[in-house]
């Protein structure tokens, strides 16, 4: 009997800025997450210190999610900054089944980018 491909690894990145006080505080809540979930890999991504990952993007409010699995885009967006919501947003991701989103040109690049990093 085969086995079942093994899916990709869920791929977490927040983006966020040094001079924002939301994401300061939900650095500690993102690391936690990062911690209960050893299979996905969580990355913090300042936007202006790594302006070369992602360009010149216009980000709406901090702090924006981005999960992929493999390259393909599950989420693109704001979320609050609250360890339920994060969590549940996460768990609703993971299912094999999920759909790509449409992401900025500057975020479709990310998995690849951040390879080095991982």
């Amino acid at each position: 009997m085969t086995q079942p491909a093994k899916q990709d690894a869920l791929l977490v990145a927040c983006l966020c800025a040094a001079w924002c006080k939301t994401c300061t505080e939900f650095r500690g809540t993102f690391d936690k997450l990062a911690q209960e979930n050893e299979s996905a890999k969580f990355v913090w991504v300042d936007v202006e210190e790594d302006s070369a990952l992602v360009g010149d993007i216009e980000i709406e409010n901090f702090p924006t999610l981005a999960v992929f699995r493999g390259d393909k885009p599950l989420f693109y967006g704001v979320t609050m900054p609250q360890e339920g919501v994060v969590a549940r947003t996460l768990a609703s991701l993971n299912r094999e089944d999920r759909d790509a989103v449409e992401v900025p040109e500057e975020i479709s690049g990310l998995p690849e980018a951040l390879s080095a990093r991982l």
